[in-house]
């Protein structure tokens, strides 16, 4: 089996995507049989792709724009994998819902959250272009489709009339982190990921400014993750009263560094209109970080009774995060819990899946080509 694997989501900063299709490879890699060759593809202008990025697994770095890539491959479906790459390929997978298009390959495209269809202006730049436009049509499309939780897997079913067989769940695993024994001395309340529209921050701000009103020395407010131009008026309100002195910005977090990230927190907070999966809350879970979730998209299907569910509204997150950091005895119970959410996940689990994704996807491409 000879299979390329598009790896530009995780050539710069490995956000959420980026991580996922970095921790698959890896995985993939290392239980590779004999009779499979990995090759992991890579277009930037400037960027190039470290050749020590994986060990053992092959890679194709071209000087493309991502832009102009993107333009070709998705509206001229243009060039094919075997082209650009000169080699030959039984399977072509992609990190996002349109497919990299290939004479000979079977595609396999993966859907991560279906929220670029109802909310186009929380996205951007080719997402916001092409996804709604193009992505439905692409799915149904494809020889097969991985997605990242059973949430994801009913919204493709459902919305994108992709039968049942035609989809694997391949969530992401748990990090290799050690479970913390016990909470920081002044721990803070923690959000990680993009500071984006979709992750609601402002709902996350309107609380945190209500519980300083009742609770003055309440812990600061940590913000973690790259921060986009349209977040500029997130960080006006953050540096201003009465949030000012109290929220802390932290910008992209390398992936060397979140363990300790989250070893100094005393709860992770993910207020998200919609995720996919949730892939801070599985690493919080993983180190022993209570969690408390928006009962939104895939991140009940994840928490379950390991964290605590809010309505997306400023006075019911408010009296979570009261309750929590007045309550010892709840965190501890949140740690225990977690843990054992977190065994649950595993790589190892991811890449047998997506094995199983390439077969049938390699099986459908033989029956349509008779």
């Amino acid at each position: 089996m000879r299979v390329l694997i598009d790896y530009r989501a995780a050539l710069r900063e490995r956000t959420g995507v980026g991580e996922y299709v970095h921790e698959l490879v890896r995985s993939l890699v290392e239980s590779a049989p004999p009779s499979e060759r990995i090759t992991i593809f890579s277009s930037s202008w400037r960027d190039r792709l470290d050749p020590d990025v994986l060990d053992g697994v092959a890679i194709i770095d071209r000087s493309v724009p991502v832009r102009v890539l993107n333009a070709a491959w998705h509206r001229l479906r243009w060039p094919p994998a075997e082209l650009l790459t000169g080699e030959r390929f039984d399977v072509v997978q992609t990190a996002h819902p349109l497919p990299i298009p290939a004479r000979h390959a079977a595609q396999v495209v993966t859907v991560h959250d279906l929220d670029f269809l109802d909310h186009p202006h929380r996205t951007r730049a080719e997402i916001r272009r092409d996804y709604a436009a193009l992505a439905p049509a692409a799915v149904r499309a494809a020889d097969h489709v991985l997605v990242n939780s059973p949430h994801t897997a009913r919204e493709v079913a459902t919305r994108l009339q992709v039968s049942e067989d035609r989809l694997t769940i391949a969530a992401p695993g748990a990090p290799a982190w050690p479970q913390r024994r016990a909470e920081p001395a002044a721990g803070y309340l923690l959000f990680l990921g993009t500071l984006e529209p979709r992750k609601n921050l402002s709902l996350l701000l309107d609380a945190y400014a209500a519980l300083l009103a009742e609770l003055p020395n309440a812990p600061r407010l940590v913000l973690a993750g790259t921060v986009p131009p349209e977040a500029h008026s997130l960080l006006t309100r953050a540096s201003s009263a009465p949030l000012a002195g109290h929220v802390e910005l932290r910008g992209y977090i390398r992936p060397e560094d979140r363990p300790g990230l989250y070893e100094g927190a005393l709860a992770l907070v993910m207020p998200s209109h919609t995720e996919g999966f949730g892939m801070p809350a599985l690493e919080a879970m993983t180190v022993g970080v209570p969690v408390l979730a928006a009962n939104r998209g895939a991140l009940p299907d994840l928490v379950r009774d390991a964290g605590e569910l809010f309505e997306p509204d400023p006075n019911a997150l408010r009296e979570l995060l009261r309750g929590l950091i007045l309550d010892v005895n709840r965190r501890a119970r949140l740690r225990h819990a977690g843990w054992k959410r977190a065994e649950q996940y595993s790589w190892a689990a991811s890449a047998r899946r997506v094995r199983q994704a390439w077969s049938h996807a390699v099986d459908r491409r033989g029956k349509r080509r008779g």
